[in-house]
């Protein structure tokens, strides 16, 4: 069929439709970004242009929303009822076009009037083209003198940066998450044979980087052959931890890896030669993780077990354990994060763990290396959990990372010698994801 006008408004009406339906699903229902996308029927339905549109606004909507409310609420004579959160949607829908996507004012405007046909809205439909025409007018304007770092932080995660790492490092980390990430990829083999094979930049640590917006992986060279897997570069600095991975640190010994999915560090480890025992409790996840593993050609014995009571046939080598955070340090590919995690769950996941990083110990034959890792960036799933972990556990003892240690990410350790990146770190080459990480020893 050859394609007109009004068949290209059609296709671009049904993924605003699918991306309406996908923040309600987010900010109403309290469905991570992630499980909204794959449960969603609708975007499979709709081409990969649109589909990367509707992916697109939404994220777009994530990541800019205290800078979107605020420039609508700035055209509003008197308060969005609350039972009207519906209109809300749609205008936010609108503005995060006008003010961030550089879509035609008319094309933001008509088709935002047309997600709001129907009963319910029909009497709205005069406010939405009078905030939305003014916000095509008035808008860039309204942006440049807003303060995007802090109108898109909420304030539990703003003044938790604040205490945590002074304002402005928050201010860093809250302009790092702005942005869409760029692609990182760990190899199997040669690091930089696939950097020239995919121009792709070569990072410390041998991650390869590719510029965001890459589209599908599944089509870069390499996938197929199961030459790399995709890592942001923060998520493989823990399993570094344990000894270089490029040489003999871990081939022949026996690591068991925790909480294993999605499976970066289970295959990071076995493609460096050791026995990995990846412990996983979702059998979705696992099963994810299977067949990746397959695609790399890579071997694992996979668990399907709680790690916080599972027992391994005897005592390893070492653990690894990246245990469920909050995940603000993921804000960047996350940006849900921000709007569904509050202090209160903070606080749930520092007892979960607890249980565990103490069941962990007990996995760790003398002498052995117990790693903990999160990609959160507060201080009660990080350090605070490793305080209160050698306050009352003498059966281990932390070993200290020195600069040294990770070339090319000194920043990355503490005073402490623990592995804390910042989404501010590496800002020049495109950021990092959060991550913190200890390094134990077993006594």
């Amino acid at each position: 069929m050859t394609e007109t006008p009004k068949n290209r408004d059609v296709r671009g009406l049904n993924a605003r439709k699918t991306a309406l339906a996908l923040l309600r699903a987010v900010l109403e229902n309290g469905r991570p970004l992630d499980d909204a996308l794959a449960g969603n029927p609708h975007m499979a339905k709709l081409d990969p242009r649109d589909r990367a549109f509707a992916r697109l606004l939404l994220v777009t909507v994530l990541r800019r929303l205290g800078q979107i409310d605020a420039a609508i609420d700035h055209c509003l004579d008197r308060p969005i009822r609350a039972k009207d959160v519906m209109l809300r949607h749609i205008l936010r829908l609108g503005a995060a076009q006008l003010l961030f996507l550089e879509t035609p004012p008319h094309a933001a405007v008509s088709t935002s009037l047309d997600l709001a046909k129907g009963p319910r809205l029909a009497g709205q439909r005069g406010l939405l083209n009078a905030v939305l025409r003014r916000l095509s007018r008035e808008g860039a304007a309204l942006v440049a003198g807003q303060d995007a770092a802090r109108l898109n932080t909420p304030d539990w995660l703003w003044d938790s940066w604040c205490t945590a790492y002074g304002e402005a490092t928050a201010r860093a980390i809250a302009e790092a998450q702005q942005g869409e990430p760029p692609l990182d990829l760990s190899c199997k083999g040669d690091a930089a044979v696939w950097a020239e094979k995919l121009g792709a930049g070569l990072l410390p640590g041998g991650s390869l980087r590719l510029p965001a917006g890459q589209g599908d992986v599944t089509r870069l060279a390499g996938y197929a052959e199961g030459a790399w897997w995709v890592q942001d570069a923060a998520a493989a600095l823990p399993a570094r931890l344990l000894g270089p991975l490029s040489s003999e640190g871990v081939k022949g010994k026996q690591v068991i890896d925790l909480c294993a999915a999605p499976g970066g560090k289970t295959a990071q480890l076995a493609a460096a030669g050791a026995e990995v025992i990846a412990v996983e409790r979702s059998v979705e996840r696992l099963q994810r993780l299977q067949e990746n593993l397959d695609r790399l050609q890579l071997g694992a014995a996979l668990v399907e077990a709680d790690a916080a009571s599972w027992q391994p046939p005897a005592p390893a080598d070492a653990v690894l354990l990246d245990a469920p955070c909050s995940a603000t340090g993921t804000l960047r590919r996350h940006p849900d994060i921000a709007w569904l995690k509050d202090r209160a769950q903070v606080d749930a996941l520092t007892a979960a763990q607890d249980r565990l990083l103490a069941h962990a110990v007990g996995m760790v034959k003398p002498g052995g290396l117990l790693i903990y890792a999160v990609c959160s960036l507060q201080p009660e799933e990080g350090p605070q959990r490793i305080h209160a972990l050698l306050s009352s556990d003498d059966r281990v003892e932390r070993l200290p990372l020195a600069p040294s240690d990770l070339p090319g990410f000194e920043d990355c350790v503490t005073p402490e010698g623990d592995l804390r990146s910042l989404p501010c770190h590496l800002s020049d080459q495109g950021g990092l994801d959060g991550f913190y990480a200890c390094r134990l020893r077993r006594k």
